[in-house]
């Protein structure tokens, strides 16, 4: 009777286990790069098109995202963003603030930004807020680009998103400082990096204290598998 018990109760938690692996993997998604994502989006749009690739750049993408930094809170009733930074701050502001080395820096040939008062996934944020006119789609399509940045930062009146286009030369332009790793950004993200976005932190954080919480509950699972077996 007590080997019975024990053996449901050995499926039980292997069943839950399963629960908690699942549930891991769908919480690993939210800690990925967004921007990155719209890249490669981008990207994939392009070559449907039998367009050439474009250069994912981390400088042009830190500047994006200096961009969307500079706009957040400009976010009207109809999610469009109503913010003109000066064009000297490209070079005199968000540049230095990444650590791009100015002599490289290249030429911007297209910007598209959006905004949402909430936050999209990739994909929704492509179609719903970047890809909202004809002038939008031309930029995509434009031949002559040849590198892409895209920023997007989070809070709590929205989203906002902000893809450049460059026409210079790849590689060599709008390169970051210190071997490529640029000043560290503490808010959102920004593409041609790995880094997680930071606007994600406490997810990030919820999800670490998760896999402690796995790792005890696999330790417990697998004494109990010992015990079995031992009888």
């Amino acid at each position: 009777m007590g080997f019975m018990m024990g053996k449901k109760l050995f499926w039980l938690q292997w069943i839950v286990l399963c629960s908690l692996l699942l549930g891991a993997v769908v919480s690993s998604k939210h800690l990925g790069n967004p921007a990155n994502d719209i890249v490669d989006i981008i990207n994939k749009n392009r070559t449907s098109q039998r367009l050439k690739q474009l250069n994912n750049s981390p400088g042009l993408g830190c500047i994006a995202l200096q961009f969307a930094e500079e706009c957040k809170g400009n976010c009207t009733t109809n999610n469009t963003i109503n913010c003109h930074p000066p064009e000297d701050d490209f070079t005199e502001v968000f540049a230095p603030n990444c650590g791009v080395e100015l002599p490289t820096f290249g030429t911007i040939s297209g910007l598209i930004v959006g905004c949402q008062h909430k936050y999209l996934e990739p994909l929704e944020a492509f179609s719903q807020a970047l890809v909202r006119d004809k002038k939008s789609l031309s930029l995509l399509s434009n031949k002559t680009h040849t590198e892409i940045g895209v920023g997007v930062i989070r809070t709590r009146k929205g989203s906002y998103w902000c893809v450049l286009f460059s026409m210079s030369e790849r590689n060599t332009s709008f390169v970051l400082e210190d071997l490529g790793q640029g000043i560290k950004q503490k808010k959102g993200c920004f593409s041609g990096t790995s880094t997680p976005c930071s606007s994600s932190g406490k997810r990030k954080t919820s999800v670490f204290f998760y896999y402690i919480f796995l790792v005890c509950f696999l330790y417990m699972l697998l004494s109990q598998v010992f015990y079995f077996n031992v009888l």
